[in-house]
């Protein structure tokens, strides 16, 4: 029986043993999810809690996929596998406070900044605002990367999709949508070059951010650097045109 014959058989009949087999099928792209989002957690999350919360993600998934949109299902599935294990970890809110602060914080001085200045915000200019070292700024930026990933996985997924929403069934929101990407398209092309490559690797190729050191040269805690830099930057974007609050 192909995996066509399965889909059509389970949604025809919801009989849980096909739905079983799917979830036999897929169980991988937990994996997946998993093994990527475990590489931020620094050692504060068990491996198999994520796998755990994934399976739930896939569950879903399975019980919500429609098989008559023409949407592919490997790339529904791992935004639904990802949302669940995010919201399962908002549950624990295990981030400490005082790094929840220092992101908020960051957010607020990167938003003042790139208002004033018109354009995206380097080092520099973060380190001339806060009246501390460029090298400090830096290492604010790799201690928050966390809290980046974390809080902005809600709208900003892998893969060339934003995350799906119950709203966007409605034809209003299939419009918020594509705005929804326009504006994160433009808002990554005005990133400077290495933190545009680094969103672009790791989102879009799905990289991890050791093949993207690999490939840039430098060391994992540079790109972890770059990434909550680009993902701060996008944040304030959002939140100065009221997409996030």
């Amino acid at each position: 029986m192909t995996i066509e014959e399965i889909w059509d058989r389970y949604k025809s009949t919801n009989n849980i043993e096909f739905k079983q087999k799917l979830i036999e099928e897929y169980v991988y792209l937990v994996k997946i999810v998993a093994g990527r989002l475990y590489n931020y957690y620094n050692g504060n999350i068990e491996f198999d809690d994520l796998l755990s919360y994934g399976v739930f993600g896939l569950i879903d998934a399975i019980e919500k996929f429609d098989i008559n949109r023409g949407l592919k299902f490997e790339t529904y599935a791992q935004i639904r596998i990802r949302g669940a294990i995010i919201d399962n970890l908002r549950k624990l809110d295990w981030i400490p406070r005082s790094l929840r602060k220092k992101a908020k914080a960051l957010e607020e001085v990167v938003r003042e900044l790139e208002n004033n200045l018109g354009r995206t915000v380097t080092y520099k200019d973060v380190a001339k605002k806060l009246n501390i070292d460029q090298k400090e700024v830096e290492e604010l930026f790799k201690e928050i990367s966390i809290y980046n990933i974390v809080s902005l996985e809600d709208i900003f997924a892998s893969g060339n999709d934003i995350v799906f929403r119950d709203s966007y069934d409605t034809p209003e929101g299939q419009f918020e949508k594509k705005e929804i990407k326009s504006i994160i398209r433009e808002t990554i092309d005005k990133l400077p070059e290495k933190e545009k490559l680094v969103i672009s690797l790791y989102y879009y190729d799905e990289l991890t951010y050791k093949e993207i050191s690999e490939i840039l040269g430098v060391s994992q805690s540079r790109i972890s650097q770059l990434h909550s830099k680009a993902l701060t930057s996008i944040k304030s974007k959002l939140k100065h045109i009221g997409i996030l609050s």
